[in-house]
């Protein structure tokens, strides 16, 4: 069984800050799938991670069998056909690299030769990549999970516009009385989860397992709503990871919110400026604000935060790790992690209350709060004191 290494880039690793804060970058879910579970099905082997962070490897330890025979592989980036191909043929002591010199794998600790990637391969490098390529990777998830498999039924209820081969339901799904336009992309409706009456969905759209979409809502693609999420309301071109709520009225655009997160009733936030002029996000390793040469871009959310009942965020703002964000008016741009308050300012969260929190909220879907969990976010309050 091969040893394979998922290797943070420190870099990388930085600039996808606050999502990466609490996970290795292989952890980021992206289409379907995390970057690590498309490994793992391209690429079989027993799976670690190599982290850039010391604070998170007692919790996403590294496994070195033979340091000559290891795959190390940029946590960044997602397999694709001849990547894989070049992988399993490239001999001990190789490397492969992209077109400008990026390492994408290596075989073995130390490298001699190297071998170029021709084609393009699908790699996260900014914040906004998440969302930007989130459609790409959903289509690309759906063939490799579905080819060869058989859908369960598909009530006739739902009104399906364009192939119907493109929406696939696990065991245990539940969609009625729906409307799903396929042709720009496929639906994949994850096991054990609820598809309401009365939804909208534009693909491509995963809704992975033991998630719901709620009666009434509105979902463009390209979206991803993680295990264990609650949503309704309008999104467009959202991934959320995993165990969150957006679960009422409210529009989220162009974002990416973490695990453990909530968003009131009616919640809303911005993805255009209104003057149409060029996004700034906030930037971790810059210390500042950074042009992304975008238009439209939402609300990046990290772990543990929460909005208020008709909380509004501005176009671009990036919320760190266990913020309470709720009051009128617009709150600034960037929260720095463990921050409670809005428009009026902002105080300290006390890491007693944030714990008590976080263990209910994770007692709900019978997860457990380890000490390895309260360590690694009292080393992310730490660094959060540099951003206040």
């Amino acid at each position: 069984m091969r040893n394979v290494i998922l290797q943070d880039v420190a870099e990388v690793r930085d600039n996808l800050l606050p999502i990466t804060y609490t996970r290795p970058v292989a952890e980021i879910r992206l289409g379907i799938d995390t970057i690590r579970e498309k490994w793992e099905r391209a690429f079989p082997g027993e799976y670690s991670y190599k982290v850039s962070a010391a604070y998170l490897a007692p919790k996403f330890p590294m496994k070195e069998v033979d340091t000559l025979d290891d795959y190390y592989i940029a946590s960044h980036v997602c397999p694709s056909d001849e990547l894989v191909r070049l992988l399993e043929t490239l001999p001990r002591g190789s490397r492969i690299v992209m077109a400008g010199g990026e390492e994408v794998a290596r075989h073995g600790k130390e490298a001699q030769e190297t071998v170029e990637l021709e084609e393009n391969v699908m790699a996260l490098h900014a914040l906004p990549d998440i969302f930007l390529l989130n459609g790409e990777a959903l289509k690309s998830d759906f063939e490799a999970l579905t080819t060869g498999r058989d859908s369960q039924p598909l009530s006739d209820t739902v009104t399906v516009i364009g192939d119907r081969s493109q929406v696939f339901l696990e065991e245990g799904a539940w969609v009625e009385a729906a409307v799903l336009n396929v042709q720009n992309g496929p639906v994949y409706i994850g096991r054990n989860a609820e598809l309401m009456e009365g939804t909208l969905i534009r693909g491509p759209l995963a809704l992975c397992h033991d998630s719901h979409i709620n009666m009434g809502t509105k979902v463009y693609g390209a979206t991803t709503i993680g295990p264990w999420c609650k949503v309704g309301g309008e999104l467009s071109n959202v991934v959320m990871l995993g165990y969150s709520n957006k679960a009422h009225d409210g529009f989220l655009g162009n974002a990416v919110i973490g695990e453990w997160c909530n968003l009131g009733a009616d919640c809303v936030a911005s993805n255009l400026k209104n003057d149409y002029t060029e996004i700034k996000l906030w930037n971790y390793p810059a210390h500042r604000f950074l042009r992304t040469g975008l238009q439209f871009c939402g609300l990046i959310m990290a772990d543990h935060s929460k909005a208020g009942i008709n909380t509004m965020f501005n176009t671009a703002t990036v919320v760190g790790v266990g913020c309470n964000i709720h009051g009128s008016g617009y709150p600034r741009n960037f929260v720095a992690s463990f921050s409670e308050g809005g428009a009026a300012g902002f105080s300290d969260v006390a890491m007693t209350k944030f714990f008590d929190i976080a263990r209910r909220a994770m007692a709900r879907r019978h997860v457990e709060l380890t000490q390895t969990d309260i360590d690694i976010f009292e080393a992310i309050r730490e660094i959060a004191e540099t951003y206040k």
